[in-house]
């Protein structure tokens, strides 16, 4: 991220984007841990508009959200995150020859001052 601007941000917004890029990473790898036997495959890609963030893992099950709990409990939050921080996020069944699924999150560019 540093290589592509991102860091420093050069401002208060900008570092918060990056902080939400960090947990959003954190989130995903830590559900394919969790829920599908661990991460296969992290790639991060640069774009116009800002990153696209994929993780792919063996499990075909689609990530669904836990039932509603207290956000003082930990654990069952991930997908929440993912809806607040990320400008969008979904999954995808993995292409001819590879099992599994790629969950992907985009993040927009931090603001400039």
């Amino acid at each position: 991220m540093a290589d592509w601007g991102w860091i420093p941000a050069g401002s208060e917004a900008g570092e918060e984007r990056v902080e939400d890029v960090l947990l959003l990473v954190s989130e995903v790898v830590t559900n394919a841990c969790l829920h599908a036997g661990g991460p296969e495959e992290f790639v991060l890609r640069r774009g116009r508009e800002g990153v696209r963030v994929e993780v792919a893992d063996a499990s075909s099950e689609a990530p669904r959200p836990r039932a509603p709990r207290s956000p003082a409990l930990p654990g069952g939050h991930g997908l929440m995150v993912l809806d607040r921080l990320a400008g969008a996020w979904g999954y995808e069944v993995r292409g001819p020859g590879a099992a599994g699924k790629v969950v992907w999150l985009e993040v927009s560019l931090p603001s400039r001052p």
